[in-house]
């Protein structure tokens, strides 16, 4: 039993589905399989130029003040959500009818590349391009060019995912440079996450001193190294020298705490060269000084997963910052944030679901707290084809892994399924964690509808150093109304009220503390004020993965975020969020028809 059982008091479930929203309903997905490879078809440049300059056309009108603009009376006391300004509906109209166009998405790298490398088109690419995809799916230049954009969100109950989106050209992998660099940029890099880190404790300080921080900082490994190929030949290492489980666990495995000895303890048998060596050493070292000043700051680091070819190593380095720096109890003059440090679980991986269940095995185990980001995974398209191409000779695969089936499940619902399946395995943990016993009976005995109370409302938890946290990254309606529908029938939360058909639900700090959800920055947004309007807690439950730097160093970022996302961002999920512009559009320039 569920909170659809309000649901199903309705007449029909048709009924049902008739009082939701076209722009939610939408947002389903419906595809049965993943997209196949990206082709990028020379013929369709011009068609992107064409549209990119359409587009900033009728975005500099939009620029110029409109009464439209101003925010309605409040007539009933209370702070609502101010409205989106109207010249934000037409950049989000604009963006997301340019990503409708068929083959656009997958030819942007290639669109972006060419653009840039003339002259002429050069500054008018950039000019167009940072007053709409810009200015969409990126918070700033700099971080503190940022901070508008998180005081926006807080003041909506929404915390932030701060990513500063300097991404490694997949050439350097296979052991090749940036033309033209004259040295590498990953140490102004880590010193930027530092900088990150500050940022986001100085704003966090003026809400909270201890528990409740809603902005966090994610990092991803292969931007700071010199040359990601290191990552690489240390997940090779790995692969080759790790012993066996007892119980076998898909590619990419599972972490052990001695994956890492090879940096500090000379081995004669390793593929590993001095230099990467040097690398990797270095690497450690500077994730030790971002850790340790997060945790001084009071800031949630969130290690960002990649290819499954860097994911022996990325793993690797999670679990010894866990150990270190997620240990439990808590030392008494540590800040009590826990867990500090967050790894990744991405549920396309055939290994998600045992590889999860190992891990809060031996998070409790070895003392320590578990952070899991769990996510779907952004890249199935690659993972498939390397893995298919990597024992040809011609191929330029960078896939290691040893198994004969692909480290990624075929098709979406099996992706789905993992995904909804590992919500209930983390919940349960949280409940565990907590000493709260599962609900006796049917759930709906312990339903609080309007204030009412029952036998089994959620029991007061007791505070202590968590000893796991979560994080759901997810674009998913169902996936979003499964983690509120279970936070309740475990006990985890209490239904407060009804709100358009669905139950608004009271979360605990103590839980809060535990489970956040989040969306990208500039996608998704009906999905993150839905979770907002559903939640009453202190501090925000859903987190935006708000990214930010200079314009040339965030376009990779950009195009590659639009080719990962193409579940959400093409085909339905453009149009559904054009449409859903097109009506905020209509409402503010003619009323609520």
């Amino acid at each position: 039993m569920s909170l659809r059982l309000l649901r199903t008091s309705l007449p029909s479930s048709r009924l049902w589905s008739s009082l939701r929203p076209q722009s939610v309903r939408s947002f389903r997905s419906t595809a049965q399989t993943y997209p196949p490879p990206p082709r990028r078809p020379v013929s369709t440049l011009f068609l992107a130029t064409g549209a990119a300059l359409t587009a900033t056309v009728a975005f500099t009108y939009s620029q110029s003040p409109l009464h439209a603009d101003a925010p309605p009376d409040d007539k009933d006391g209370r702070s609502p959500r101010q409205p989106t300004p109207l010249s934000s509906l037409i950049r989000s109209y604009v963006v997301y009818t340019v990503c409708s166009i068929p083959g656009l998405v997958d030819l942007s790298p290639a669109v972006l590349s060419t653009c840039l490398s003339i002259p002429v088109l050069k500054h008018v690419t950039e000019a167009i391009v940072r007053v709409t995809f810009f200015d969409q799916f990126v918070g700033g230049d700099t971080a503190h060019e940022t901070l508008p954009v998180l005081k926006d969100l807080r003041a909506e109950n929404k915390g932030c995912l701060f990513a500063y989106s300097v991404e490694v050209d997949e050439a350097e992998a296979g052991g090749g440079s940036k033309a033209g660099e004259k040295q590498p940029v990953h140490k102004r890099i880590v010193q930027e996450m530092i900088r990150c880190i500050d940022v986001a404790a100085d704003f966090e300080d003026g809400y909270s001193k201890d528990k409740g921080r809603r902005t966090w900082v994610a990092i991803k490994l292969t931007a700071l190294l010199p040359n990601a190929s290191s990552l690489l030949a240390l997940s090779k290492h790995i692969i080759d020298t790790r012993p066996e489980l007892p119980v076998p666990i898909a590619f990419p495995g599972k972490p052990r705490s001695t994956d890492l000895d090879v940096l500090h303890k000379p081995q004669t048998a390793t593929t590993l060269t001095q230099q990467d060596l040097d690398d990797l050493k270095e690497l450690h070292d500077d994730l030790i000084r971002i850790c340790t000043r997060a945790q001084e700051r009071g800031v949630k680091v969130i290690i960002d997963a990649e290819h499954s070819w860097y994911q022996p190593a990325i793993d690797a380095f999670g679990l010894a910052l866990m150990r270190k720096f997620n240990k439990i109890p808590i030392a008494r003059d540590a800040p009590a944030i826990q867990p500090l440090v967050y790894v990744t679980f991405q549920a396309y991986l055939r290994r998600n679901k045992n590889y999860l269940l190992e891990s809060f095995a031996d998070a409790k185990a070895d003392g320590y707290a578990l952070g899991v980001k769990l996510v779907r995974g952004a890249y199935h398209p690659y993972e498939t084809k390397s893995h298919e191409t990597r024992n040809s000779a011609k191929s330029r695969s960078l896939s290691i892994s040893p198994d004969e089936l692909p480290p990624v499940w075929p098709t979406k619902p099996e992706t789905d399924a993992c995904y909804n399946e590992c919500i209930q395995i983390i919940l349960d943990e949280v409940a565990k964690d907590l000493s709260i016993a599962p609900p006796k009976g049917s759930s709906s005995s312990f339903f609080r509808l309007f204030g009412g109370k029952t036998s089994q409302d959620t029991p007061k938890a007791k505070a202590k150093s968590p000893a796991v946290g979560v994080l759901f990254g997810s674009h998913n309606w169902d996936s979003v109304r499964l983690i509120l529908d279970s936070l309740v029938e475990k006990r985890l939360a209490n239904v407060v009220g009804i709100a358009e058909n669905d139950a608004v639900i009271e979360v605990g700090d103590e839980v809060a503390e535990r489970v956040t959800m989040a969306q990208l920055y500039g996608m998704c947004d009906t999905l993150t004020n839905y979770i907002v309007d559903r939640t009453r807690s202190s501090s925000p439950m859903v987190l935006k993965y708000v990214p930010y730097g200079a314009l040339v160093e965030v376009l990779p970022y950009l195009s590659r975020r639009a080719i990962e996302n193409k579940s959400v961002l093409g085909g339905g999920g453009a149009r559904a969020e054009r449409k859903a512009a097109a009506a905020g559009i209509k409402a503010r320039v003619f009323g609520d028809l």
